[in-house]
């Protein structure tokens, strides 16, 4: 039977788990995303741990980015510029490579890997064009297009899009490159910068709800007009939240005006816009299906 190494990799914890398939997975081993030489080392110390005896027939790597996709160059696992402070420029492939060295190994960011979960085992099943939005430490987005994620110079970073500013909303954003982008308007720490406390200790009215879901939805209205997605699907701490799933849906619905004749519906509009089914393993998931297509890739002819 198969054994394949799951790594979702996030910005603030990494979840990694083996097994054979979706209904075959160990319990998740959850580690903290601290700086990069501690955390990778820690990484493959339990990548050992669960290989065993018999090892990984392939490792599936789906990681917060900006990152590098393209095998064959030099900077391919190494991450860009990013907001995560002490990891641009860090080799994520090498410390696994090193320990690993006949395994096939494929990587992906962490939304287009939960975008391929989604696309096996959840709410995209079946569907070719869709766009996998994540909401928490930071906004990400996976997009999958004629059932392949997009990669090009780098891969989408639809996080930090420029929006238009909430009439009296005067908080300067959190992003450290652009400020008022998407992300520094409505990540998980612009949120605890506007109100002083943690999410998930706000109550369920908290009106930085509705703030955080009419921000999400010019990068909903942006996406439809885009990439024309068959469906968007939102994770992540903040884009569950149902507050916020709500107020997103209202705002985008209300802003395209009736253009888009197919989402001209309301109950149309609700059931494209939908939570992730595969909720916080999308990630997991999703670095299944990259290692199961890394196997696949290394036994053809």
């Amino acid at each position: 039977m198969a054994h394949f190494a799951c790594i979702e990799l996030g910005g603030t914890k990494i979840n990694l788990a083996a097994g054979s398939g979706p209904d075959d997975m160990s319990a998740v081993v959850r580690l903290p995303t601290l700086d990069p030489a501690s955390t990778l080392a820690a990484m493959v110390e339990q990548l050992r741990h669960l290989a065993g005896e018999g090892g990984f027939d392939a490792i599936g790597v789906a990681s917060f980015g900006p990152i590098a996709l393209t095998p064959g160059t030099s900077a391919y696992g190494h991450f860009r510029q990013t907001p995560k402070p002490g990891w641009s420029g860090a080799d994520l492939l090498g410390p696994i490579r090193d320990a690993f060295p006949q395994t096939p190994i494929a990587l992906d960011t962490d939304v287009n890997g939960a975008a391929l979960g989604e696309a096996r085992w959840g709410g995209a099943v079946g569907l070719d064009s869709f766009a996998y939005v994540t909401v928490g430490t930071g906004i990400g987005v996976g997009l999958v297009c004629n059932g392949r994620p997009v990669h090009g110079l780098l891969h989408p970073e639809a996080g930090h899009i420029r929006v238009r500013r909430q009439p009296d909303d005067s908080y300067a954003g959190h992003c450290p490159f652009h400020g008022d982008c998407l992300e520094g308007l409505a990540c998980g720490p612009a949120i605890q910068a506007r109100t002083g406390k943690a999410g998930e200790t706000l109550a369920a009215d908290d009106p930085v709800w509705s703030l955080t879901g009419r921000y999400l939805a010019e990068l909903f209205h942006s996406l439809i007009l885009i990439a024309s997605p068959q469906r968007i699907l939102v994770g992540g701490g903040i884009g569950l939240n149902p507050a916020v799933l709500t107020a997103a849906r209202d705002a985008a619905h209300s802003g395209l005006g009736g253009y888009i004749e197919a989402l001209e519906d309301r109950s149309t509009f609700d059931e494209f816009i939908q939570p992730a089914h595969l909720g916080d393993r999308a990630g997991v998931m999703g670095a299944l299906a990259l290692a199961q297509g890394a196997s696949h890739e290394h036994r053809a002819p």
